[in-house]
């Protein structure tokens, strides 16, 4: 192989692209500098090197089965079982078992808050208030009630109560209210006087029931005159004089004078002032019967003397001229009146006549 001329011997050719590397200058490596420095900070820093963990223990190899454990592990498996079957079973028994304790703890806090209630004594009696009296004095009712103060509304107790107010004979009947949480209302029905009896020594005025409500040595304006003659009190006489007064009204009553009555069937009445008699008979139908003679006093109040005959209502019969006997029947002239029609006169009759042309069928 020929070598090229020129060239010396120990001259090794090289190739005719490679030139020797030129320096950069000042600038271009300022610039390279600057690169590499932002190109550091943008690169992210190297994260933590996780810590060492510890290595897991390896599960230790399973120990061959043995029959002695294998029947421990039925044993146990078949309990676990039957355990579940009766919380199964007995559910419902559990639930309602808890239902009636509720219940009952309930009713035992109820029961303690009412029993506090009750003996507190905040719910203790402080004031007792009197109402309905006339002739008793409420203070008296008062003072007679005080030894119940203090006690709890509801021990009060009725049979003390009315032993407490049995002194005082003009009452004949009392309600008794509470008004929580300290106040005792006592509501008093007096007995009211239907008449006045003439005693020994005084005059008493008595109610229906013949209990003498007060007495007097005066005979009281307004009352009628109660005659039983040698009957008693509590006979059939008294009994009808009592309803014929409560069945008048109260201007038809003050215009009685006496009023008399030995039997059930006969009462007499005689009237203020003019003296006029009334049979009235029974005490049966009284109302009507006071109805009737309101009619014929108003039409015959003026006549003078005579006789009001309402036994039988409907065929009611004035007589006038002083009767043979009080009461009588037997007259020379009548009148008639019923509830429902206006009374008419007629004229001078006989005595018998004037009892049955008088009759007017109510």
């Amino acid at each position: 192989m020929k070598r090229p001329e020129g060239l010396g011997a120990g001259t090794q050719q090289r190739p005719a692209s490679a030139r020797p590397p030129v320096a950069p200058s000042a600038p271009e490596r300022v610039a390279r500098s600057q690169s590499e420095q932002a190109k550091r900070r943008s690169r992210p820093e190297p994260a933590e090197r996780p810590e060492k963990r510890e290595p897991r223990p390896r599960p230790e190899p399973a120990r061959p089965r043995t029959p002695q454990s294998e029947i421990r592990t039925a044993i146990r498996a078949r309990r676990r079982e039957e355990r579940r079957e009766v919380k199964r079973f007995t559910r419902r028994a559990r639930h309602r078992r808890a239902g009636w304790l509720a219940a009952g703890g309930v009713l035992a806090v109820l029961v303690l808050l009412i029993v506090g209630a009750v003996y507190s004594p905040l719910l203790a009696l402080r004031t007792i208030s009197v109402d309905g009296t006339q002739r008793i004095d409420a203070a008296d009712v008062r003072a007679a009630l005080a030894p119940d103060l203090g006690t709890p509304l509801a021990l009060l107790d009725d049979a003390t109560i009315t032993k407490q107010l049995s002194r005082f004979h003009l009452i004949r009947s009392y309600v008794t209210e509470l008004q929580p949480p300290n106040t005792l209302v006592v509501h008093i029905t007096e007995r009211t006087p239907v008449g006045v009896i003439q005693g020994a020594d005084d005059y008493q005025l008595v109610d229906p029931a013949g209990v003498i409500v007060e007495r007097s040595a005066k005979r009281p304006d307004g009352v009628p005159l109660i005659q039983l003659g040698s009957a008693p009190v509590d006979g059939p006489g008294f009994a009808s004089m009592a309803q014929v007064l409560l069945a008048l009204p109260d201007d038809l009553r003050a215009q009685v004078d006496t009023i008399a009555a030995l039997t059930h069937d006969d009462v007499t009445l005689v009237l203020r002032g003019s003296g006029q008699h009334v049979v009235w008979g029974s005490a049966d139908q009284s109302t009507l019967k006071a109805q009737v003679l309101a009619k014929l006093i108003a039409l015959h109040g003026q006549s003078g003397s005579g006789t009001y005959t309402v036994s039988a209502p409907q065929f009611a019969v004035f007589n006038p001229g002083d009767p043979t006997t009080v009461g009588g029947t037997d007259a020379s002239s009548g009148q008639v009146a019923s509830p429902g029609s206006t009374a008419t006169s007629s004229p001078t009759p006989s005595a018998t006549d004037g009892a049955d042309q008088g009759g007017v069928n109510g």
